[in-house]
């Protein structure tokens, strides 16, 4: 069983923060176990859209009156605290905001990928990458004439950092690896796989979407060319979402999108790009959810990042645990002792990942079911999906003993 017993967290108190969690199923309490896919937003968070509604909703950089002056500093001040959340010394410059994490890919794989490469380049992926990723660098592969490339997983589903080392060549352009897999729980070295990048004059991607809301995320420490994220994921809003760049890729880069806001002179014969970070975000932003983004950070940092991933690790080690605990739950991705994220993807034998879900969802846990958007994944693993429980700061033993005893109805169900 865990071999840690104390929480960092205090959750009851955290909780209180979160009154979705309130809610009720045919008089069962709701045990959410799908923050991998979104996490819940806190009540300050959700003020401070209010507020921004209610107090000085106006488009930034468009005008001299006094509610575009104040919605412009705040969403200004908003890069500024993301950038040092993760550690970007540059500041606003390298922080550009977007919908999500997949569209941040998409802006440096078209941004960048249309225009360096080409036949006989390679891009280095892993066999765990998430299809924004995946897809992304498989289609601009197809229209440049590059070559995709994948570092291979082992038994435990862990890297092996030997085929890395193989596969990274003077050939290869861009290593784009995800920093934790959303369904094995992997923690990737992704610091030792930006040094191989470097080492052949490539370049890093590093997908946080897993990351960023876990743990301290460094990403000069890294050494990450590109990071990106999402803020759904991390007690923010839907529709924000994060590309971090270092100041000279992002300032050789042409603008992935056109149009308003992005540009700094245009007539009728040319165009002259805006800034950094503006020039890579046209038209009208995400105003409110930039905003709502800065409340999500200074809830999580007043929190501590550190307990954060204490917090996540102690919960995933308990469900590895429980689940462990009956031979007919196979568990994906490796050990406690190896290392893994807050999620634990398991199947239940004889019993589809999605009748699963549906079946302890009648007892109010809610749980992810599928590929995860991990397909080629799936058929390695030799399952065409599996169930998902993934843990945020208002989790508990408690509601991980929920789960583990509404599999029983599903055994009964099915036996």
């Amino acid at each position: 069983m865990s071999t840690q017993t104390t929480d960092p967290l205090d959750v009851e108190r955290i909780r209180q923060d979160f009154p979705i969690l309130q809610r009720e199923f045919d008089g069962t309490d709701l045990v959410y176990l799908d923050n991998a896919a979104t996490t819940q937003t806190p009540e300050p968070v959700v003020d401070t859209i209010v507020d921004y509604y209610h107090g000085y909703n106006a488009n930034v950089h468009r005008g001299i009156h006094t509610l575009s002056q104040e919605a412009s500093i705040a969403y200004e001040d908003a890069h500024d605290r993301v950038a040092e959340f993760i550690g970007a010394s540059g500041e606003r410059e390298e922080v550009v905001f977007t919908k999500n994490t997949t569209e941040s890919m998409n802006l440096v794989a078209y941004a960048w990928g249309l225009n360096e490469l080409g036949p006989g380049d390679e891009v280095v992926l892993t066999e765990m990458e998430h299809h924004a990723s995946l897809v992304t660098w498989q289609q601009v592969a197809k229209k440049t004439g590059a070559e995709v490339k994948y570092i291979p997983i082992d038994e435990s589903g862990q890297l092996d950092m030997d085929a890395a080392a193989d596969l990274i060549t003077d050939d290869t352009e861009m290593v784009s690896v995800v920093h934790v897999s959303n369904t094995l729980g992997t923690v990737n070295p992704v610091a030792d796989l930006a040094d191989l990048a470097h080492d052949h004059d490539a370049l890093a991607f590093i997908d946080g979407a897993q990351a960023v809301p876990t743990r301290p995320v460094d990403v000069e420490a890294i050494d990450a060319d590109f990071y990106a994220f999402s803020g759904h994921k991390m007690c923010g809003p839907t529709g924000i979402g994060v590309l971090y760049g270092k100041k000279h890729l992002l300032e050789e880069m042409e603008p992935y999108l056109y149009g308003g806001e992005m540009i700094k002179k245009v007539t009728y014969e040319e165009s002259k790009w805006n800034d950094l970070p503006w020039k890579f975000e046209a038209g009208t932003p995400n105003i409110s959810q930039g905003i709502a983004l800065h409340a999500a950070i200074d809830y999580l940092d007043d929190i501590g990042m550190e307990r954060v991933q204490a917090h996540e690790e102690m919960l995933a080690e308990y469900a590895y645990d429980r689940l462990s605990e009956y031979d007919d739950v196979e568990i994906y991705g490796p050990t406690p002792e190896q290392g893994r994220g807050g999620l634990v993807a398991f199947n239940l034998d004889t019993v589809h990942a999605h009748d699963l879900s549906s079946i302890v969802n009648d007892y109010g846990v809610a749980i992810r079911a599928g590929d995860h958007c991990t397909q080629p994944l799936h058929d390695k693993l030799g399952v065409a999906a599996s169930a998902r429980a993934s843990f945020y700061i208002y989790n508990t033993r408690e509601e991980v003993d929920a789960l583990v005893e509404s599999l029983d109805e599903a055994r009964q169900l099915f036996a």
